[in-house]
């Protein structure tokens, strides 16, 4: 029984999920292939295989190989033509078999990138989007400004219209004062000449005598009792 618990111990800790898992090799190593270099090289093919050059190697290797196979002695022939030329096309399947997911991996990268020219395109629409609407906002709120600010037509208008009410307001004190103390004039003499009347005191008229006091020695003597009569 204690055998049993013992042995029963390591699995339960070796099961336990706070302990991490031992690394375990793999019976057969994996290859470590940089893939951005292995990208770079399909990349390479699959633009080879896109040229005329291309093209050109091709049709010359597949058009000396049938000639050779077809007019040349059959002892010197390696794909007979009795075979129907299996050695070519075992290499043109062979050839077809690569450069297919070779292609296809250069595409997938293209595909990559022009993803990543697409995100950056967008940011940069969205950032001339950003800077095109403040620049609007900009120039609505100067448009706004200007609207306030006074122009040199419109100061050169209310300047007139100021000038034109001081001169009619110059005008109009001019004649009111002259106005006014002509009416003055008349009156202090009218007063003066009142006042001179009701005192006895204003002038005789030349060659008249001058009249005697209103309540003076005239009117206090009687009639008869005159003097010298």
């Amino acid at each position: 029984m204690a055998d049993d618990r013992e042995s029963t111990r390591p699995l339960a800790r070796r099961d336990a999920l706070d302990s991490p898992l031992e690394a375990r090799r793999p019976l057969v190593p994996r290859a470590r292939v940089d893939p951005e270099r292995f990208g770079r090289i399909s990349e390479g093919f699959a633009r080879f295989m896109g040229t005329p050059r291309f093209l050109f190697y091709m049709s010359f290797v597949v058009v000396a190989w049938l000639a050779w196979n077809t007019f040349a002695p059959p002892e010197a022939q390696f794909d007979p033509r009795a075979l129907n030329y299996t050695l070519l096309t075992l290499i043109l399947s062979l050839q077809a078999s690569y450069a297919a997911p070779l292609i296809l991996l250069a595409q997938n990268r293209q595909a990559d990138r022009d993803r990543v020219a697409l995100e950056q395109d967008r940011q940069g629409a969205e950032r001339n989007l950003a800077d095109t609407e403040y620049l609007a906002r900009e120039v609505a709120a100067l448009r706004i400004a200007l609207g306030e600010v006074a122009t040199r037509d419109f100061v050169r208008s209310e300047l007139r219209a100021l000038l034109t009410e001081l001169d009619r307001a110059d005008g109009g004190s001019g004649r009111g004062g002259a106005g006014g103390q002509g009416r003055d004039g008349r009156g202090r003499k009218k007063k003066r000449s009142g006042d001179d009347a009701r005192d006895g005191l204003a002038d005789p008229r030349p060659g008249e005598p001058a009249e005697a006091p209103v309540g003076g020695p005239g009117h206090l003597a009687e009639p008869g009792l005159q003097p010298g009569g």
